[in-house]
């Protein structure tokens, strides 16, 4: 298993989430399953199994990259 290596947070950009809100980029997994990043703060969540947003550790990472593999599989693009 391979260990991410997170990039340094600035305290401006964590106020600015606190004050306003997260700046959510989404990546689709599948139909159900998302991954979230915030742009200012780089906080990556993504969905559990009863449709929470929960922190994306390494192994929901895992999780969701095979989720999309076995996605692909049974809908190829045409």
């Amino acid at each position: 298993m391979q260990t991410t290596k997170n990039k340094p947070v600035f305290f401006g950009s964590k106020v600015w989430c606190s004050l306003f809100g997260h700046q959510f980029v989404t990546k689709d997994i599948t139909n159900h399953f998302k991954e979230y990043k915030c742009s200012k703060c780089r906080l990556e969540l993504t969905n559990d199994e009863k449709g929470k947003r929960i922190f994306l550790t390494p192994e929901h990472r895992d999780i969701n990259q095979t989720l999309v593999m076995i996605y692909q599989k049974r809908h190829p693009i045409a």
